[in-house]
C-alpha cells in the first residue's frame, strides 16, 4: 500500500483561503496564481479547470465570485482528495465540484458546449526532454505523461460552444507550439500576456486566452512583471496574491 503523503497547510489572500497540499509532492506555484489572476472573469458562467491539482485555481476563482459553477478535474487521486478537502474547508461545496477524471476523457462525461471557460496549467515538458522528476506527482504535472497542450485544446473543443474561451499558462519558449495547437483545434488566440521575472529579463511564461471559432485579431497586452528588481513583488503581482472583495454598499 502506498504511503500517504504528508501535507502542509498554506494560506492565500491574507488568510481568507486555506490550502492543504503535499509537503514533498506537486505543489502549486506562481503559474496557478497567474492563471487565476490574469484570466478574465465570467460572472454567471460555468468553468472547468483541467488538471486542478489541489484545487487552487478553482478555489481562487470561486473566492472572486467569477462563476456560478466550477468543475476541477484531477487524475491523481491523492491530489484530488486534497482538492476536495480544500473546497470544503473554504466553504465552496455548492460552487466547486472536484471530479476524479483524466481530462483527455471529458467528452465521455460532459455534453458538448456545456462550459463557458476552460482554464489549464498543463504539463509543459516534452517526453524525453530534460531530467524526469523521480516523484510521480511532479513528473505527471510537469511532463506530458498523462496529457499535453494538444489534449487541453481537444477537451476545450468539445466542452466549449462557439465563442467559448480557453485560458492557459505555458512556457514562453514553447509559444509557437501553443499557438499552432490552438489553431489546429479551431481556436483563435485573442489575448496574449508575456510574463517576465523582472524588467531586465526575457519572457519566461505566457498567458494566452483563446476563443473557439474566433477571428484572427490578437491583442498583445503590456508585459507582466513578477518582481520589481529589488526582490519584492510588483504591485501587479501583489494584487494577484492579496486580492480582496469590493466592499458591499447594499
Amino acid at each position: 500500500m502506498e504511503r500517504k503523503t504528508s501535507t502542509t497547510v498554506d494560506s492565500l489572500f491574507n488568510g481568507r483561503l486555506i490550502l492543504r497540499q503535499p509537503k514533498d509532492g506537486y505543489r502549486f506555484s506562481l503559474d496557478a496564481i497567474l492563471l487565476a489572476g490574469l484570466t478574465r472573469a465570467v460572472p454567471g458562467g460555468r468553468v472547468m479547470d483541467l488538471g486542478t491539482g489541489c484545487g487552487v485555481v478553482a478555489i481562487i476563482l470561486a473566492h472572486r465570485g467569477q462563476a456560478r459553477q466550477i468543475v476541477g478535474v484531477e487524475l491523481q487521486k491523492e491530489l484530488g482528495d486534497l482538492a476536495k478537502w480544500n473546497v470544503g474547508e473554504n466553504g465552496f461545496e455548492n460552487l466547486v465540484e472536484i471530479v476524479s477524471l483524466d481530462f483527455r476523457c471529458v467528452a465521455a462525461h460532459y455534453p458538448a458546449g456545456s462550459f463557458d471557460l476552460i482554464v489549464a496549467n498543463p504539463p509543459y515538458r516534452r517526453l524525453r526532454s530534460g531530467r524526469m522528476n523521480p516523484h510521480g506527482q511532479k513528473a505527471q504535472a510537469r511532463h506530458e505523461l498523462t496529457g499535453s497542450v494538444q489534449d487541453v485544446f481537444a477537451a476545450g473543443r468539445h466542452l466549449l460552444p462557439v465563442g467559448g474561451r480557453l485560458a492557459i499558462i505555458y512556457p514562453a519558449g514553447r509559444l509557437v507550439h501553443l499557438l499552432v495547437s490552438a489553431v489546429e483545434h479551431g481556436f483563435a488566440p485573442k489575448q496574449l500576456t508575456m510574463i517576465h521575472t523582472d524588467s531586465s529579463g526575457t519572457g519566461r511564461l505566457v498567458h494566452v486566452e483563446c476563443r473557439k471559432g474566433g477571428g484572427e485579431e490578437l491583442e498583445v497586452k503590456p508585459p507582466f512583471f513578477v518582481y520589481d528588481g529589488k526582490g519584492s513583488y510588483t504591485t501587479g503581482m501583489q494584487q494577484l496574491y492579496h486580492w480582496e472583495p469590493a466592499p458591499c454598499h447594499c
